[in-house]
């Protein structure tokens, strides 16, 4: 990634993160909103300002920063520009633990129950990935057993809804399946954190890996590349992220998508470059939506995968559109 690139995209994330510090119900001008975040005081607007919309602000760029570097290394694994985070099956798996934490009850026994149940359900699911796909699975194996289990968590998400005798806890889960940072705290960052560094730690590692896998497979392993660890390490890693992403902020959508097409222009088409810029990317991506859905409808609690639907639906179709012309 050029130096330009990279502080085009830093500049822009700064900014955001600033709008989404700024930009709440809260009656208080920009001014006296930093004043308050800086220096303090004993007023309400400075607990509104470090307790509610610093980790909104924090955890909307890590959730897309997580989503966006998913995306990237999805993409160039499986060669394929339309590969997204979910994939894999563990946001799906993510989500139906989530679901069943809501359903019994659980995520009322403490403050973090809802996401551990989440991360737990990520962890099922990258397990059944594994087995799967088994040790000598190639690309088509994960997909096929992301697929699997990507169906069979929306169909135990939908019986849970179907069979629960509480419209109350149907109407949380429905909810929660829409996505939002709204009502987060610093325990939430806290608990993504861990498992994001480590998503992170796992796939960047993988760029040299993954631009020898544009030339073929078995030219990547003719380079010295370990496909087998390196498929592993990517499932790991793409776990971590998306599993800690659903489980402090619901079900997010096309961020994953979205993300590495808007900055494959800047860096070029090598898949190990687009990581940092997609992470950036994606983390800006986010926090413009979530930016959006305060001004759009302050007062209606409009949803954040709801946000991102809206506008990566439309982009979907065009990457459609435009891979059928290719393929023409």
């Amino acid at each position: 990634m050029s130096r330009v690139a990279a502080f085009g995209l830093g500049a822009a994330l700064v900014a955001l993160l600033l709008a989404s510090l700024l930009v709440g119900p809260a009656e208080a001008g920009p001014f006296a909103s930093l004043r308050a975040f800086l220096f303090g005081g004993e007023g309400p607007l400075t607990l509104v300002m470090r307790e509610i919309r610093l980790p909104r602000a924090l955890l909307g760029a890590m959730v897309g920063a997580s989503l966006g570097l998913s995306g990237a290394a999805l993409q160039g694994y499986l060669r394929n520009p339309l590969a997204e985070p979910g994939l894999v099956g563990v946001s799906g798996g993510a989500a139906l633990g989530a679901v069943i934490s809501l359903q019994t009850g659980f995520a009322l026994a403490f403050p973090l129950a809802l996401p551990a149940a989440a991360l737990a359900g990520a962890l099922c699911a990258v397990l059944l990935i594994l087995l799967l796909a088994g040790a000598r699975g190639g690309a088509l194996t994960l997909i096929l057993a992301g697929v699997a289990i990507s169906a069979l968590a929306a169909a135990l998400v939908s019986l849970v809804l179907n069979l629960s005798p509480n419209p109350f806890a149907a109407s949380e889960i429905v909810f929660w399946m829409m996505g939002s940072l709204a009502d987060r705290s610093f325990a939430h960052v806290a608990v993504a954190a861990p498992f994001m560094a480590l998503g992170v730690a796992l796939l960047l590692p993988l760029r040299r890996g993954l631009d020898a896998l544009t030339l073929g497979e078995d030219a990547a392993a003719s380079l010295g590349v370990r496909l087998a660890r390196l498929r592993t390490m990517l499932v790991l890693g793409v776990a971590s992220l998306v599993g800690a992403a659903t489980a402090v902020a619901g079900a997010v959508g096309f961020v994953g998508l979205v993300a590495p097409h808007l900055v494959r222009p800047l860096v070029g088409s090598r898949p190990g470059a687009l990581l940092p810029a997609a992470a950036l990317a994606g983390a800006a991506l986010t926090l413009a939506a979530d930016v959006a859905v305060r001004i759009v409808a302050p007062e209606r609690d409009l949803k954040l995968g709801v946000m991102m639907a809206l506008v990566g639906a439309p982009f979907f179709l065009h990457l459609v559109w435009r891979q059928r012309g290719a393929g023409a």
